[in-house]
């Protein structure tokens, strides 16, 4: 199996998205939009949520040094280390369904 180049792979991407379209597949317009954006929006909230509820690193330059001393040697416990996880998995589905929604635009 030979790989398509940038362009071809594009031009089959595009001929596809116009073939879903056109047959009005659930997948193809408006339906996909609103899938989409509600995905994004509770990426959005769940991501601020865990933002805000980790805790924060302690205050001036000792705090700097000791919360990248435990950052490096991963001293993060229970919660912290949980939120962290999910703050990260928030992250990258609001990146891609905002990537997502920007190219269906």
């Amino acid at each position: 199996m030979a790989l398509l180049s940038f362009k071809e792979a594009c031009a089959k991407i595009i001929l596809l998205y116009q073939v879903i379209d056109a047959t009005g597949f659930v997948l193809g317009g408006v339906y996909l939009k609103i899938a989409i954006l509600i995905l994004l929006v509770i990426s959005s909230l769940g991501l601020i949520a865990t933002v805000l509820l980790q805790s924060g690193r302690s205050a001036g330059l000792s705090g700097a040094i000791s919360g990248a001393g435990e950052s490096f040697f991963g001293k993060k416990k229970g919660m912290d280390e949980l939120l962290a996880k999910f703050t990260a998995v928030l992250a990258g589905v609001f990146l891609l369904s905002s990537l997502g929604l920007a190219m269906l635009k």
